[in-house]
């Protein structure tokens, strides 16, 4: 015993060193699995090289892959750093071309972020974050100039219908804010040279630049018009010898001063248009300038024929773009045969509208009409506030094209003004309404995050983890049904959030930390256990409850705790599955008797019967495998497959007696069911009948039941003497065949189970089948698609399925809306959207009419209605819903 004691076999063999045992500092001599865990950290703290860790992690990995993981880790971590230098470094490279490129792509500079996201690129490390601040600048400033040019053509356009809006005033209102007004064109001239003097301004999109150009001479054009016709009323006010001015209301009120009658305004409106002023307010215009008009619009023609006939032009292009500008620019002082020309070319570019100067009052007086409309529709109801703001938006767009290049009508703007201004007070109490919710909801959401402040101070030393978590849902969840607010005003409210969030999430955190940390140490000993030689069960049980406890106190998200249970679960898994193949190549051979191999065999010819997807070879298979199992001759066998499949093929014909099937074959046939109970009849007068003769009760001991006094139990029929009215009981067993080995029981119980899925699934493809047929008979008017009884199911009679032909042979008639509905109800599946309103209406009326037959009862005449009816795609869609479940049931 003594010179046992002394042999240590640990310690002989940890007297061999490791040769990198120096180097991990004694990691390989450690004893216990944390032991050598603690080294190993120590070790990496001092930052060994990529080579040094191959080495020891190849080694480690072979006797302790818990410790090795560390170093995986290291080694993984140090490979994710060299492929994000490596990714770094490419687009760093994307990054400087894009900003040194001239023009500078801002649409391809705020991909370069996306892109590089997707790749992997480490944006929050230099030198990638500092590139990405820098586009992102120069993206921000690009963006910035075009949203100032959008504001710009804005303001351009508002201040010439603000100039139109006088010409329908008195030419002393006009002239009171001459000064005011000339200050704003100025203005907004020096803005316009900001922006295209900018030095991004080469980098905007080129649909912008255009469009400035476009306003910048509209607005010109339509200040000097303005000057020139306010000049020429004061002359016509200060001289009564001086012509009227061209504006119809100055001229107007100018006659009114010099004593003329009302009727010389329709003097002069039928002089010949020779002899008239150029409408539009702008008097008739100079030689040169209607010269200069054809020579703008010639050149623009020329470029958008050219880009026309090289394939390249399109709608919204730079050319047609272009063309737009200079009819906005030059479209009044030309003639019409320019016109119609310019209106073609356009259509040839793919401009749909073109240019319809012959029809701008027409398309005005729409205009006019659908602005009156959004207060005053037909059908009585009333337009949203954003509805009525797209809309108004889209009309005053479509104003704007309908004044290109065409002579202003005042009185049709006036309506239309009045009209828009009318439908924007709906628009303003919209308004008004959003701001109240977002007041009522920043209140709402302010309040929330003081809640929650408070619940976190109130719950910082709690450990009900999972109240905490519900609790911490519930406030998002609230968060998120808090109404609705300006994307402003979220994103100053949402920090606020996160921070109350974080601070009272920061226990729960660390306790889920802590949590998994635990648990990855149960999944090492996990995996030592399963690794081991022997399987110890008592170590495995303790470890699961172990687990069991931690998820138990610390809840963790679903997806995640499932993947750490998945791993906790897998070593021991492979380790018992381990075990029970061992047990299984060391069990002695079973030898099979005669009819265990019959079942075997019929249960391969099952499997094979299944592989060919025929039902009928399915049947038949499982008809043989049922007769082996229960050890019957095979005439017995087809003689019973023979009786199923005429069954089957009998649609609602009675079944064949069971005389006849005994007759045919060797089976004896079951005796009747003796009877077990009798009512007796205790009505006054009437003669009680004996019981019937007892055959002995279920309870009845081996010695004849006998009581305490000696008598019989079906002498006594009851336990105290009196009659209970029972009869004898007798119990038939079902003759289940000899007994099964174990592999003959598991063959025949998978074969069985995979013909069972196997004839659903055919069942189910039959189904739709028929239900595809039923349609297209429908679609084309043809019964003869229609399919046959047996194809329909039990469900579908004879007369039903005649109705039914009928149906799809007559011509179409009537409506089936309310057949759709009441198919629906029966099958009891989802009605569509826009018809909920009507299946409401439908079960009311059902619901007072009574002694009338269920939607369940007449569904085979509902299914007849609607195929008499016209078929179309979303009757059909919901016939077949609905027949899916009735003919299922």
């Amino acid at each position: 015993m003594s010179d046992a004691s002394e042999v240590n076999p640990a310690s002989a063999k940890n007297s061999e060193q490791h040769p990198l045992d120096a180097l991990t500092g004694g990691a390989f001599s450690a004893e216990t699995s944390g032991d050598r865990a603690a080294r190993i950290r120590d070790w990496l703290a001092t930052q060994p090289t990529v080579e040094q860790l191959q080495d020891v992690h190849k080694e480690l990995s072979k006797g302790d892959k818990s410790a090795a993981r560390a170093v995986r880790e290291r080694l993984d971590e140090i490979r994710r750093t060299a492929n994000q230098e490596k990714i770094s470094v490419e687009w760093a490279e994307k990054a400087q071309a894009l900003l040194a490129a001239v023009p500078f792509d801002a649409a391809a500079a705020a991909a370069w972020q996306r892109d590089a996201a997707k790749a992997g690129a480490a944006l929050s490390r230099e030198p990638l974050s500092q590139f990405k601040a820098q586009l992102a600048e120069r993206v921000k400033a690009v963006e910035d100039l075009q949203h100032r040019t959008q504001v710009q053509r804005e303001v351009a356009l508002l201040l010439a219908q603000r100039i139109e809006v006088l010409s329908t005033k008195s030419w002393k209102d006009a002239k009171s804010v001459l000064e005011a007004l000339g200050a704003d064109v100025a203005r907004w001239q020096d803005q316009a040279k900001e922006l295209t003097g900018d030095a991004s301004w080469t980098s905007v999109d080129s649909r912008f630049p255009p469009q400035l150009e476009a306003a910048s001479a509209q607005l010109a054009l339509v200040w000097d018009a303005f000057q020139s016709a306010l000049a020429q009323t004061e002359a016509s006010a200060a001289d009564e010898t001086a012509p009227l001015p061209s504006v119809p209301v100055w001229a107007d009120e100018i006659r009114v001063a010099r004593g003329l009658p009302p009727e010389a305004a329709a003097a002069e409106a039928a002089k010949p248009a020779a002899a008239r002023p150029a409408a539009g307010g702008r008097g008739k215009p100079a030689p040169e300038q209607v010269e200069a008009a054809k020579a703008g619009l010639n050149q623009a023609l020329q470029a958008l024929k050219a880009e026309t006939a090289a394939g390249n032009s399109k709608a919204g292009s730079e050319a047609v773009q272009a063309m737009r500008a200079a009819i906005k620019a030059h479209g009044r002082f030309v003639d019409e045969a320019l016109v119609s020309e310019v209106h073609e070319a356009l259509i040839a570019a793919g401009e749909a509208t073109g240019w319809l100067r012959q029809n701008a009052d027409k398309l005005r007086e729409e205009l006019v009409a659908k602005a009156e409309a959004m207060l005053n529709r037909p059908d009585g109801q009333v337009l949203g506030g954003r509805k009525i703001q797209e809309t108004l938006r889209n009309l005053r767009e479509q104003w704007k094209l309908a004044d290109q290049g065409a002579m202003a009508n005042h009185a049709l703007w006036k309506k239309f003004d009045e009209a828009c201004n009318a439908a924007y007070k709906v628009v303003e109490s919209w308004h008004d309404k959003i701001r109240q919710d977002s007041t009522e909801a920043k209140t709402q959401r302010l309040a929330l995050v003081e809640e929650i402040k408070a619940w976190a101070a109130e719950n910082a030393a709690s450990q009900d983890w999972k109240n905490m978590l519900r609790a911490l849902r519930q406030f998002g969840e609230r968060w998120r049904e808090s109404g609705h607010i300006g994307e402003k005003l979220f994103a100053e409210l949402q920090p606020l959030f996160k921070q109350a969030m974080a601070a009272a999430e920061a226990p729960l955190q660390a306790a889920q930390k802590a949590s998994l940390e635990r648990r990855h140490a149960m999944i090492d000993e996990a995996t030592a256990l399963g690794e081991a030689a022997s399987l110890r069960i008592d170590a495995v049980k303790a470890l699961q409850q172990r687990w069991q406890a931690e998820a138990q106190v610390v809840p963790l998200d679903r997806k995640h705790e499932q993947k750490l249970w998945d791993a906790f679960r897998k070593p021991l898994d492979d380790a018992f599955n381990r075990k029970s193949v061992e047990r299984g190549s060391r069990a002695p051979a079973v030898e099979l008797s005669e009819h265990d191999r019959r079942v075997m065999e019929a249960s391969k010819s099952v499997e094979v019967a299944n592989a060919s997807g025929d039902a009928q070879k399915i049947r038949s298979a499982l008809a043989e495998l049922e007769a082996a199992i229960k050890a019957q001759p095979a005439a017995a066998a087809a003689t019973n497959t023979e009786e199923k499949q005429a069954q089957a093929q009998a649609d609602q014909a009675p079944e064949a007696t069971e005389t006849e099937a005994v007759a045919e074959t060797p089976v004896a046939a079951k005796p009747a069911r003796p009877v077990v109970a009798v009512r007796g009849d205790d009505r006054p007068g009437m003669k009680k009948e004996a019981a019937p003769a007892a055959g002995g009760r279920p309870g009845d001991r081996r010695d004849g039941g006998r009581g305490r006094d000696g008598a019989r139990g079906a002498d006594r029929g009851g336990r105290d003497g009196r009659d209970t009215g029972r009869g004898p009981r007798e119990f038939i067993r079902e003759d289940r065949g000899p007994r099964l080995a174990d592999p003959a029981f598991r063959a025949q119980r998978d074969a069985v189970e995979h013909a069972q899925e196997a004839l659903r699934k055919l069942a189910a493809q039959a189904h739709g089948e028929a239900l595809t047929q039923l349609l297209g008979a429908w679609q084309a008017r043809d019964a003869e698609q229609l399919p046959s009884a047996q194809q329909l199911g039990g469900k579908v009679t004879a007369p039903v399925r005649t109705s039914w032909s009928a149906a799809v042979v007559a011509a179409p008639k009537g409506n089936a809306a309310e057949a759709l509905l009441r198919l629906e109800m029966a099958a009891d599946v989802h009605t569509p959207a826009d018809q909920l309103n009507a299946r409401r209406a439908l079960q009311l009326q059902m619901l007072t009419r009574r002694n009338e037959a269920s939607p369940q009862q007449t569904w085979g005449q509902d299914v007849a209605t609607v195929l008499s009816s016209t078929s179309d795609e979303a009757s059909a869609r919901r016939l077949q819903t609905a027949l899916k479940q009735l003919l299922r049931k």
